[in-house]
């Protein structure tokens, strides 16, 4: 059980910011992502100078090494750095679908210092999806407005429109004499009994008290926000009397609600351990002078958690504690948290016994419900209270040292509330709710189910499982760092497995990027398990020795991964319809290679010429200078006047895409996947290549693309072709050639 927690802690954070509004706004829209490969999109705006919101991002977490990156230049590059995500991290991006993500830059990054954000496959130096940081951004900022001043002597300094529902007011006096006066906004001009009241910092809506020169943060309630009030200040709600309000100017350009109370998205938060086999925790962050809790616990229908303050500083002493009582009622999923006062060890009954607060007098419940969610069988309530005891029933919790705490578990009754308690603590334990923050608990990490069930399985099991294989997987993989090695011919996957690439600067490509760039490290091994059987194309088809290479969806786990024992990165090349099947051929015959893998070295993620070589890993614009010297090239690739390679067969992007909903995995045939899929392409004419294999040749050859690694098969050359077809499910799909009879093909078949 202590392996296994819920991961939304981030709700938690998400309250202190103030995203329980639901208000749809985000901040300043910088633009949509643009959607390149493996689904990516949504739009991105700025939060602040440092935070990033993406709303309804998508992407279908099948790159290897995918990770949120930003870049001081326009042109997206492993020279950019990456951004933590919303769990506070910098790992490899899971799956999304249409999610929210807040993203914060590193420490000493704003938004002046970059120019581009993008979705960056590290292994495969692949762009998924980025949008261009316009020049001159004016991202939102906190707005500095007037000053208070008005009668019973309100006044303060310049009040700050921190975000869009939280409101600075330093050094705020007030002489607490009035019977009635409230923190008041409304639309207009002027206060009027029309507005709405706003809760003190303590969350609380009751008449205020003195103020002397007291700093406050107040947050505007509900769904309310800025943009939709006219002004703000003091009101006395009885009598109707203005003590004294500012104008709220409009079109402000102020962050969405992400920093409520000075807690940033990218906070840590404390959080400790109270029972193991219930996995009950207790998460907390100080909020000014209160403080926001969250209690997690795997309870049943009908139980309670309670969390508080022992009602003896000496220890942990359950009479006279001050505890919140919190439950999910799992049929309307509504959460509840209680203030109790612990009078006595027995059930609420009249005047004594454990019992709300309220029932010893109306209105000094202190605990401010802000947020439940149930998960996987977990309830995690979460709530506001003060720090300061507010009534004879409250126990104060200390900033400055230690607090004794009590909890218990057990079972409400019929009126919902305790009964006598099944779990409780039986030691004496302290919390320093003031300490720098400190996490003691098992890290709340996340990964995909391996095999997805409806769409609320998935989203439940995301929430709690922890990472411990394909990431980390992942993360191995990306940490191998070596020189690069040439072993011989037919032991390809254990070559390519130790071969630990140098990458250098791109070659004749005009577009290319100049900076140095980073090793590139080779994906660890796939396992082969379940490989879908794709029938070779044999030497005597296509009767016209006619291959149209064009790209397509690696297949999930059984397909291209199982297939070569390698890492693919989501796109693989298709051959006459068919993923990445080993094609035979025959010495001294001529192929023709329609190439339809893109055109546009400007969109990476598009862009893949087509070659024939005897490097397995493919990529030869990545390779290192010293392995480019080790490497032979038999067909798509020229050499200018300067000795720079460059690649010739390309042609427009012509993609199989799968119909329907389900995973690739779940089809026990490529020949049934196969069917699924159909071909869709872009605008333009595709390349042709042609090539004669000869007896300089080696036996295997491999076809690949240009510009990626591990997009491409085997080509077995053979001196002489007298084997007879075998039938097979899977089709070789036969496509007409897009090219008129009379017009020649272009040669480009010269060995390097």
């Amino acid at each position: 059980m202590a392996a296994v927690r819920p991961v939304l802690v981030f709700v938690l954070i998400g309250l202190l910011s103030g995203e329980v509004s639901s208000v749809q706004y985000f901040g300043k829209l910088i633009g949509k992502l643009s959607e390149l490969h493996h689904g990516v999109s949504g739009e991105v705006y700025a939060v602040d100078s440092r935070t990033l919101y993406i709303k309804d991002f998508t992407y279908d977490g099948q790159g290897p090494a995918a990770y949120f990156y930003a870049g001081n230049t326009r042109t997206p590059g492993n020279s950019g750095f990456r951004l933590r995500d919303e769990k506070g991290s910098g790992e490899v991006i899971r799956r999304y679908r249409k999610e929210g993500v807040t993203l914060s830059l590193p420490e000493g990054k704003t938004l002046n210092n970059i120019k581009i954000f993008y979705v960056w496959c590290e292994e495969f130096a692949v762009n998924f999806g980025d949008v261009k940081i316009p020049r001159n951004f004016d991202y939102p900022r906190p707005v500095k407005v007037d000053q208070l001043q008005g009668v019973h002597g309100v006044s303060s300094d310049n009040v700050v429109i921190v975000d869009a529902q939280t409101l600075l007011i330093p050094n705020f006096s007030y002489d607490g004499e009035a019977p009635d006066a409230k923190f008041w906004v409304g639309r207009g001009s002027k206060p009027s009994p029309q507005g709405t009241r706003i809760p003190d910092e303590n969350g609380k809506e009751k008449p205020l008290r003195r103020y002397d020169r007291k700093t406050i943060v107040l947050t505007l309630p509900g769904d309310l926000t800025v943009f939709e009030i006219g002004h703000f200040g003091v009101w006395c709600e009885a009598f109707t009397v203005d003590f004294g309000h500012i104008l709220i100017p409009q079109n402000l350009n102020v962050p969405p609600s992400l920093k409520m109370l000075g807690v940033s998205p990218q906070s840590k938060l404390n959080c400790e351990v109270l029972q193991d086999s219930t996995a009950f925790e207790v998460r907390w962050a100080m909020a000014g002078e209160s403080i926001i809790v969250q209690l997690v616990a795997k309870i049943d229908n009908g139980e309670y958690m309670s969390f508080g303050v022992s009602g003896d500083e000496s220890g942990s002493v359950m009479i006279n504690g001050d505890v919140a009582v919190a439950w999910i009622d799992k049929e309307t999923l509504k959460g509840h948290a209680v203030d109790y006062y612990l009078k006595d060890k027995s059930q609420c009954s009249g005047p004594t016994g454990s019992c709300p607060d309220s029932r010893f007098r109306e209105n000094s419940d202190s605990i401010r419900m802000l947020n439940a969610a149930q998960v996987n069988g977990y309830s995690i309530v979460t709530y506001q209270r003060p720090l300061r005891a507010d009534d004879e029933y409250d126990q104060p919790i200390h900033s400055n040292q230690s607090t004794p705490i009590i909890w218990a578990i057990g079972p409400l009754n019929q009126r919902n509330e305790v009964s006598f308690h099944s779990e409780y603590l039986k030691t004496d334990k302290f919390i320093h709710f003031g300490r720098s923050p400190k996490w003691n608990c098992p890290a709340p990490e996340v990964e995909q189910p391996m095999k997805p069930k409806t769409t609320q399985d998935e989203d439940e099991e995301e929430a709690v499982t922890p990472s411990r294989s394909r990431n980390n997987e992942r993360r191995r993989g990306s940490n191998n760092r070596g020189n690069p090695v040439r072993e011989s011919e037919g032991s390809e996957s254990e070559r390519v497995a130790s071969r630990f690439e140098q990458s250098s600067k791109r070659g004749s490509n005009k577009n290319s990027d100049e900076n140095s760039r980073r090793n590139i490290p080779t994906p660890a091994p796939a396992s082969k398990k379940d490989a879908w059987t794709i029938p070779p194309i044999q030497c005597y088809e296509p009767d016209d020795g006619v291959f149209y290479a064009q790209m397509g969806p690696t297949g999930g786990k059984r397909g291209y991964p199982a297939i070569t024992g390698h890492v693919g990165w989501g796109i693989s090349w298709y051959i006459n319809g068919l993923l990445i099947p080993e094609i035979n051929v025959v010495r001294g015959k001529t192929y023709t290679f329609v190439i339809e893998g893109g055109l546009d070295p400007n969109v990476p993620a598009k862009y893949h010429p087509f070659y024939i070589t005897d490097d397995p890993v493919g990529g030869y614009e990545h390779q290192s200078a010293e392995d480019k010297k080790k490497i032979r090239i038999f067909a798509g690739a020229q050499q200018d006047k300067d000795g720079n390679v460059y690649p010739t067969g390309t042609g427009r992007l012509c993609h199989w895409t799968q119909k329907g909903d389900m995973e690739a995995e779940d089809f026990a045939s490529f020949g049934a996947y196969q069917r699924t899929l159909e071909l869709k392409c872009d605008q333009g004419e595709p390349g042709v290549i042609q090539w004669t294999p000869d007896d300089n040749t080696p036996d295997t050859v491999y076809y690949q693309c240009f510009t990626h690694r591990y997009l491409g098969w085997k080509i077995n050359v053979l001196d002489s072709c007298d084997e007879q077809p075998a039938a097979s499910e899977t089709r070789i799909i036969s496509v007409p050639s897009p090219f008129d009879q009379e017009e020649n093909y272009e040669k480009n078949g010269e060995t390097m």
